[in-house]
């Protein structure tokens, strides 16, 4: 397809999305959402839509997150839903969550939520959302998928966003390529991180064993740009805000991200909630859910407002934060059978690199994991 084909066809999906919001209204853009996405129309919209759509952004502010769901939330008439949800605050790709908190997102949804700031393992994690300590939460699938094929009662409800994860090295080693890599030592924050996961991944898929053809080395975090420096690593692999900081740096260059190539529509972070709920109170997992969801597209729209709101967990200014949140795809939130396959994908992926068992079977996993909430 030309660049002429493919800038009309984009065209013209937006054109239909536009008709489609002006005659039906959000609500009524939801209920023909599923014969729009076998015609081929996408029906999320997509980050530069909504910065740029005017009209679509209006609606948006009217109707929040009932693209997403057949009708608005009804007004709350009874007691506000006691949510407690896990996050790290350190993290700025979770800056809308302090948005929905701060702008009432959550309150419109009938939910009072407590943010948890857990710093322990993705297993304590999991298990504090299983055993009811916590109610859900919003981290990496790279992170979750594992402990989740051990059978933790969590299950998980759509996709967040994507990007923050990056893989850099120095300018002066002349690494630009992944193929370069083969030999090399990359450093990394954790053997288990979802930056180790996912370029793993990467190399597997380009013929270099991340096993035998590479050395992951582990460094403590903020060492991470020494251990480059002083070439105890000739690459290093992690998440923002470290590596967003450090590709400022004028000396070192960017090999590649998890938005890079294939992966640029797939989505990295996930929301999970604790299965019990929603087999108590699918209602309240549903609102949970499109909170969530609505606070992912006003950052896409309107990252400044987020990185305001995460000022106060921030460690960069609000300037860097809102940077880092316009280099993701916060505009870019699967949901039904679009999620299940990014999650049987990075099941397939998971076990191309012998994170996952290889009895595992990838669409019954991404089926046994994923809870459809919003219908």
């Amino acid at each position: 397809m030309s660049q002429d084909q493919e800038y009309l066809r984009d065209e013209l999906k937006l054109i239909a999305r536009r008709k489609l919001l002006r005659r039906f209204g959000v609500a009524g853009a939801a209920a023909v959402a599923a014969p729009l996405g076998f015609l081929g129309f996408s029906t999320r919209p997509t980050d530069d839509i909504c910065r740029t759509n005017a009209s679509a952004r209006s609606i948006f502010d009217v109707f929040g997150s009932s693209a997403y769901a057949a009708d608005a939330p009804p007004v709350a008439t009874t007691p506000p839903k006691a949510i407690k949800l896990a996050w790290n605050a350190t993290a700025p790709c979770l800056a809308p969550v302090a948005l929905a908190l701060q702008e009432g997102i959550f309150t419109k949804h009938n939910l009072n939520v407590e943010l948890i700031n857990f710093g322990g393992s993705t297993e304590q994690l999991l298990e504090a959302i299983a055993t009811r300590k916590a109610d859900a939460g919003v981290g990496m699938a790279l992170r979750w998928l594992k402990p989740l094929e051990q059978g933790f009662d969590v299950k998980l409800t759509g996709g967040t966003r994507g990007g923050c994860l990056r893989l850099v090295s120095s300018k002066a080693s002349g690494l630009t390529d992944l193929a370069q890599l083969r030999g090399k030592t990359i450093g990394v924050s954790d053997m288990a991180s979802p930056a180790k996961n996912f370029f793993a991944i990467m190399l597997a898929k380009r013929g270099i064993d991340p096993v035998k053809d590479v050395e992951w080395r582990q460094f403590p975090p903020d060492l991470l740009k020494i251990a480059l420096q002083k070439g105890e690593a000739q690459a290093i692999a992690d998440g923002d805000p470290r590596l967003f900081l450090s590709t400022k740096d004028t000396n070192l260059v960017e090999i590649a991200t998890n938005l890079s190539g294939e992966y640029k529509n797939r989505a990295c972070c996930v929301i999970g909630i604790r299965g019990s709920l929603i087999r108590e109170d699918k209602p309240t997992a549903r609102a949970l859910t499109q909170a969530l969801l609505e606070a992912q597209m006003r950052t896409s729209m309107q990252p400044e407002a987020a990185a305001k709101a995460f000022a106060k967990f921030a460690k960069a200014t609000p300037e860097e934060v809102t940077a880092m949140l316009q280099s993701h795809t916060h505009g870019h939130n699967p949901v039904g059978s679009d999620f299940k396959t990014e999650l049987r994908l990075y099941a397939e992926e998971l076990k191309l690199v012998s994170v996952l068992k290889p009895s595992t079977d990838p669409s019954k996993f991404a089926e046994r994991v994923y809870a459809n909430v919003l219908s």
